[in-house]
């Protein structure tokens, strides 16, 4: 049976799944337009009716794609198809066409055993530089995880699916609205865990958390439920990865605490701080031991582990229905632990009311050109007219970049500009085309001389045997003259060997060496000389001929001796 092949507005070719996630199925897929492989991400059907699942999904697509890094997985085009259920009624199916990368993902290179601190320190850094990046494009990840993090077969890394990114400037909306459907509780920030507004400071958290996972094989914390990991995220503090794994220096011990501190404003405070930090350890220097505690007073408290079992008990004490009171009142340790919570509490919104935005590199009264590179025009103008800036069209050929499609701008991508500024949208008028040369009949220099005029290149050469045409010219030519193709296409020619092939004629009779000699397939000139030598009564046939069998030039003159049997 054959099933049919399944292709998106009419130039997606959707070929084998290969991964799914908790909104939408990956397919590995050829863009049949530019003739090149991608991978495609098609929303699940079960959310694919709901209006506000395809908003997001386009949101994602929209964010994803102002990012053009080595870093960060491209997303190349975006759209919405239908097809038809199974009651026979339309649905859409958004879906998102990204670069397709080979390689593994981090979280089966850490599954598969320990990594070593060299390699931890490199993805890591890998991941800032992503985050780095997008944090001056405006966008926040919130789901940094080694599920989200592919290692190139290069070694190189590869964040993707943000998926669940929005614009920092977004403050409105808040991690609590979409827990129950993205994100993963190993490695929220206190912060998602509390359901409050998040900013790039959240990133940074969970990448401490995925470098601390590299560096002891697990996660800082860890529970039987997803709500109880989140919990020891907001209360709890974490061992330090050199009490997991010895090899851990006391250097990357401050760098993986000060990561995961419960404050933001106690983190590094932008992706930029964390790489220098990581790129420090080199010298091999560390905090020494007072050094370390001096820092785990200042992110946890007096006492990690005396805090750790407070906050235990106090969730113990909060689920567990069947302990009964032994007396009148809570002990002096709870009212002092609740005292203590409380001020805590305090202290984190006054932070909160005292943040006023997140820090960008882009002046307020200024804009960052977006990435609009492979977005049709129309859509450039609106991601432009979005930043309050004026779009101008000029088109120029491109045998990369789809008709229609931006291929570049002026000034590029992240050019910090002001607002109103004129930004120039290069835009795809296809192809530049050549018209191909009558070629029939020149000789080889030069039907190649008329090819590169043309802006076409000379492919193959073959020789073929054509007793019509001088040795070197051409006979025929891969495309046909007078068609239009893309400039810079190979042209292949077939050329006149300047040969013919003959057999030993030796046996015919002179009739039929003639006639097969004169034929349009040979075209020699024959001449007959009789042989007086032959005995009586021999036939009239051919004793000898002039040129021996094989190949000879074009309109020999070949002399056929034969018995005149007189």
């Amino acid at each position: 049976m054959t099933t049919e092949t399944r292709v998106l507005s009419g130039r997606y070719r959707v070929d084998d799944l290969i991964g799914r996630g908790g909104m939408a199925s990956v397919y590995r897929g050829y863009d049949q337009t530019l003739g090149r492989t991608v991978a495609i991400k098609i929303l699940k059907a079960d959310l694919a009716g709901d209006a506000a699942f395809r908003t997001r999904f386009r949101l994602e697509a929209q964010a994803a794609s102002r990012m053009a890094h080595p870093t960060i997985v491209r997303v190349f085009d975006a759209g919405e198809d239908v097809e038809t259920g199974p009651d026979g009624q339309e649905r859409p199916v958004p879906y998102i066409v990204m670069e397709l990368v080979h390689g593994r993902l981090l979280k089966d290179i850490i599954a598969a055993g320990p990594v070593p601190t060299e390699d931890a320190l490199r993805y890591a850094d890998g991941i800032l530089e992503a985050l780095e990046y997008s944090h001056r494009a405006g966008v926040v990840h919130r789901d940094i995880k080694p599920g989200n993090v592919m290692i190139t077969e290069s070694g190189g890394v590869k964040v993707m699916d943000f998926g669940i990114a929005r614009a920092v400037s977004d403050s409105s909306s808040t991690v609590a609205e979409t827990t129950a459907i993205v994100g993963t509780a190993a490695y929220f920030s206190p912060e998602q865990a509390k359901g409050e507004s998040v900013d790039a400071r959240a990133d940074l958290y969970s990448t401490g958390v995925v470098l601390y996972e590299l560096l002891t094989g697990r996660p800082p914390f860890r529970g039987e439920t997803p709500v109880a990991v989140a919990y020891q995220h907001v209360s709890e503090a974490p061992v330090p990865p050199s009490e997991v794994t010895e090899t851990v220096s006391t250097a990357l011990d401050a760098i993986v605490l000060r990561a995961l501190a419960k404050d933001p404003f106690q983190r590094p405070q932008d992706a930029a701080s964390f790489r220098e930090a990581l790129d420090a350890t080199v010298d091999g220097k560390g905090p020494t031991k007072r050094q370390m505690s001096a820092l785990s007073n200042e992110l946890y408290g007096p006492n990690p582990r005396q805090a750790a079992e407070t906050a235990r008990s106090l969730r113990q004490l909060s689920t567990d229905t069947t302990m009964r009171r032994t007396q009148p009142g809570p002990p002096v340790a709870w009212i002092w632990a609740g005292v203590t919570v409380l001020a805590v509490l305090l202290v984190a919104v006054l932070f909160w009311v005292m943040q006023i935005q997140p820090s960008n590199d882009v002046p307020s009264a200024g804009r960052a050109v977006p990435n609009v590179v492979d977005m049709s025009y129309d859509r450039a103008v609106e991601t432009l007219q979005g930043q309050d800036l004026v779009a101008k069209r000029v088109d120029e050929p491109s045998d990369k970049i789809a008709a229609g499609n931006v291929t570049r701008t002026t000034p590029t991508a992240d050019t910090s500009v002001a607002e109103g500024q004129e930004i120039v949208l290069y835009v795809s008028s296809g192809p530049d085309l050549a018209t191909v040369p009558t070629l029939e009949g020149m000789s080889e220099d030069a039907a190649r001389t008329a090819l590169q005029q043309a802006g076409l290149s000379v492919g193959s050469i073959r020789r073929q045997n054509d007793p019509a045409l001088a040795a070197g010219t051409v006979v025929s030519s891969s495309v046909t003259s007078g068609s239009q193709i893309a400039k810079g296409t190979t042209v292949n020619l077939v050329v006149a060997s300047g040969h013919v092939v003959i057999v030993d004629y030796t046996g015919y009779t002179v009739d039929a060496a003639k006639r097969q000699l004169e034929s349009d397939a040979i075209q020699l000139t024959v001449q007959t000389q009789e042989d007086p030598g032959c005995p009586a009564g021999a036939a009239p046939t051919v004793k000898t001929q002039s040129l021996a069998p094989g190949e000879v030039p074009v309109h020999s003159e070949i002399t056929l001796t034969f018995c005149s049997g007189s």
